[in-house]
């Protein structure tokens, strides 16, 4: 449990909206910030609706993560949607914005992992990562930015990755669409900053979280192949980490509870790295 110092309450008041929130980064980001004083409006798919090989998150997990935040004693709700689909996200604006009438801080956190050569990618797994994480992410910004527009301003922070901006090799698909995120959020940053809105991504390396159990993730990372050489080339962190070789989902949460807050209030358009030094090398 987070610790909830009153001196800390950097986000009292305010309302976050998070996507991916069933576990993982999501989750974390979620407590992180209800721990900071925000109310948490929490969006996942919930649903095993992918091509992949790890867990998604489920309703009782969304629930869960929800339930936590009330413990807190912060307000919060969970919703069902899924961000490839306009018309779920724009039902789930409308229903959050009569308890929620304002928003803050909108935490673009869902997005799906793939790993493989790019000359290997089936045209179909291409187009549900590029759904997922680009056009998903556009998405939820078309849907919920305007509400932030009526505000005081806020904060509105990207999940992208070391790959965003570090070409990972075996994440062709993944790298593409962290890469533009990291034009969107720039674009973004440069749009809204006259109402106050500043845009950043969080950048993570190494993060245990469930993607990270996809069966050719572990691969890359602790075998001692040829594409397992050339991918911890690029991926090895210069910082000392955990003995399992990543560090946790709030280690992230850190850095979007800083861009949430005032202590951010002149950062925008900016990537942030959480990464152990990944991005050195």
């Amino acid at each position: 449990m987070y610790d909830q110092d009153p001196m800390r309450q950097r986000l009292a008041g305010r309302t976050a909206l998070v996507t991916g929130a069933a576990h993982g980064q999501g989750r974390a980001h979620c407590l992180r910030l209800a721990a900071e004083g925000a109310d948490i409006v929490a969006l996942d798919l919930c649903e095993q609706a992918l091509k992949v090989a790890y867990p998604l998150g489920t309703w009782d997990e969304l629930v869960e993560t929800v339930d936590a935040v009330k413990a807190m004693g912060r307000r919060a709700v969970a919703i069902k949607a899924d961000i490839r689909d306009r018309a779920a996200l724009a039902a789930a604006e409308a229903a959050s914005s009569t308890d929620f009438p304002r928003l803050d801080v909108l935490v673009c956190n869902a997005g799906m992992g793939a790993y493989g050569k790019i000359l290997d990618t089936p045209m179909d797994l291409w187009d549900e990562v590029m759904s997922v994480n680009l056009t998903g992410t556009f998405n939820t910004v078309q849907a919920f930015a305007p509400r932030m527009l009526a505000g005081d301003g806020g904060s509105i922070i990207i999940t992208s990755s070391v790959s965003g901006t570090k070409g990972l090799p075996f994440t062709g698909a993944y790298a593409a669409t962290k890469h533009g995120l990291q034009g969107l959020m720039k674009v973004l940053a440069q749009e809204l900053g006259e109402f106050g809105i500043r845009v950043n991504t969080v950048n993570p390396g190494p993060i245990r979280t469930p993607l990270t159990t996809d069966e050719t993730g572990p691969a890359l990372l602790s075998g001692d192949g040829h594409d397992a050489v050339l991918f911890a080339s690029t991926f090895n962190p210069v910082l000392p980490i955990p003995a399992n070789g990543f560090l946790e989902p709030e280690e992230v949460s850190a850095a979007v509870a800083w861009l949430a807050s005032d202590d951010a209030r002149f950062i925008t358009g900016m990537a942030v790295p959480v990464d152990a030094g990944v991005m050195v090398r």
